[in-house]
C-alpha cells in the first residue's frame, strides 16, 4: 500500500510539495524506523545524535532517502519543522531542557517513562512525559503519538495482519491535525483521544502493550474503532 502511494506522489509531484524539515532527536530502534520512512515520503530528516560522527550513525544517514544528515541534537532542531522526541523515556525531559528555542515547533513525542525494577514494568513519573515536555518547551505544540506500537510496525504496518491506530494526545488542535497527516502517511491509523495530559493513560497503554508482548499473555496491537 505504501508503495503504492508513493508511487502517486512521485507521479504528481507531490512529495517535496508537502515535504517538511523533521528532526529526530536520537538514533535507535524508534528514531530509525521513523527517520527512514518519512524520508522516503520526501521529508528532509535531520538527525540529532550526542555523537554524530559514529559509524552506526553515519550508516543510518547513508540508507535515509533525499539530503538526510546528521548533528547534534541542539543543532538539529534548528530550522526543523518538526521535532520527534525518539530518547529514553526516563531522560525525555532533560534532553528537551538542552534542545535551545523550540517556540513554534511540532514536537511529536513517542517516549514512555518506564520504571524496570523488581522484574516489574511501571510507569516512571508521577504525571506523563507528555506533559512534562510541554512544560519544558511551554512554547512549543507537544503531541503525544507512536508510544503504543513497536518499531517493526512503524516501517511495516501490514505486517500486524490487521489496522493499528496511533492515539494522539496534545492541546493544539493545528499541531494534532499535522501530526495525524504524518501518521496517515505511514498506513496507521491516527485517532484523536484529547489533550496532552491524556498522555499519561496512552503512557499506561504502552505498559500493558508492552507486558503481554513480551510475557505469556497474548500479544497484541491497538485498533481503536470511531463510533460514528
Amino acid at each position: 500500500m505504501r508503495s503504492i502511494l508513493l508511487l502517486l506522489l512521485a507521479a504528481l509531484g507531490a512529495g517535496s510539495a508537502a515535504a517538511d524539515v523533521i528532526a529526530v532527536i536520537g538514533t535507535g530502534r524508534v528514531g530509525s524506523a521513523l527517520g527512514t520512512e518519512f524520508a522516503e515520503l520526501g521529508h528532509t530528516i535531520v538527525y540529532g545524535s550526542r555523537d554524530p560522527s559514529t559509524a552506526a550513525v553515519n550508516e543510518l544517514v547513508d540508507r535515509t532517502a533525499g539530503d538526510a544528515r546528521a548533528t547534534t541534537q541542539a543543532e538539529a532542531v534548528k530550522g526543523a519543522d518538526v521535532v520527534i522526541l525518539a530518547v529514553p523515556g526516563m531522560l525525555a525531559g532533560d534532553i528537551t531542557k538542552n534542545l535551545g528555542d523550540l517556540s513554534g515547533k511540532i514536537i511529536i513525542d513517542p517516549t514512555n517513562p518506564l520504571n524496570f525494577a523488581n522484574d516489574k514494568i511501571r510507569h516512571g513519573v508521577d504525571t506523563s512525559n507528555g506533559e512534562i515536555i510541554q512544560a519544558v518547551a511551554a512554547d512549543a505544540y507537544v503531541v503525544k503519538a507512536f508510544n503504543v506500537l513497536s518499531w517493526q510496525y512503524m516501517i511495516d504496518p501490514g505486517s500486524s495482519g490487521g489496522p493499528i491506530s496511533i492515539p494522539l494526545a496534545g492541546n493544539d488542535p493545528d499541531a494534532k491535525a499535522k501530526v495525524a497527516e504524518l501518521v496517515s502517511s505511514l498506513d496507521l491509523h491516527p485517532i484523536d483521544v484529547g489533550p496532552i495530559d491524556h498522555s499519561r493513560w496512552l503512557e499506561g497503554m504502552a505498559v500493558l502493550l508492552i507486558h503481554n508482548n513480551f510475557g505469556p499473555l497474548p500479544a497484541f496491537n491497538l485498533h481503536l474503532r470511531e463510533i460514528e
